[in-house]
């Protein structure tokens, strides 16, 4: 097998700009009453589903264990709009991230539902966090870190 850029170490400063983004993204989803943490992992946990990042799939996976999720949430995830597990703000965020994933185009009705469900701030907050998780995911995917090498804290 290849040995692959250590990139945290080629791009440090760019790495710390995305684990700053993190940080803003903990702190803004730890006081919100629509975009919990909770919602942020299984946001984080399908975009890399979808995009088939199994670094981060594995590390997501144990965050939202860590962090008390169930694992019949975690296994049902892939098929969430036929499971009764996920609440409302839930689907709405997990729409949402599967929609941007996908590059679809955001029409004015679309975007004025959004609004409506979440609010301007969380809107914002969550498009960046499925902005990042889809960086990360592309930078994981070039680079493979170690799957099962991340432990949660």
């Amino acid at each position: 097998m290849t040995q692959r850029a250590n990139y945290f170490g080629l791009a440090g400063n760019a790495m710390e700009l995305l684990l700053a983004q993190e940080a803003y993204l903990k702190q803004q989803f730890s006081v919100s009453p629509i975009i919990t943490p909770t919602i942020w992992e299984l946001v984080k946990l399908r975009v890399s589903q979808i995009n088939q990042c199994a670094f981060c799939i594995d590390m997501h996976s144990t965050e939202a264990l860590a962090q008390g999720e169930t694992t019949a949430r975690i296994i049902g995830l892939s098929a969430w709009r036929d499971m009764p597990l996920y609440s409302e703000h839930e689907q709405i965020a997990l729409s949402w991230a599967e929609h941007l994933t996908a590059g679809k185009a955001v029409d004015d009705q679309y975007y004025q539902q959004l609004v409506e469900q979440l609010g301007e701030q969380a809107l914002v907050d969550l498009t960046l966090a499925i902005n990042a998780i889809n960086s990360w995911n592309r930078v994981a995917k070039t680079f493979k870190p170690e799957v099962g090498s991340y432990k949660a804290e």
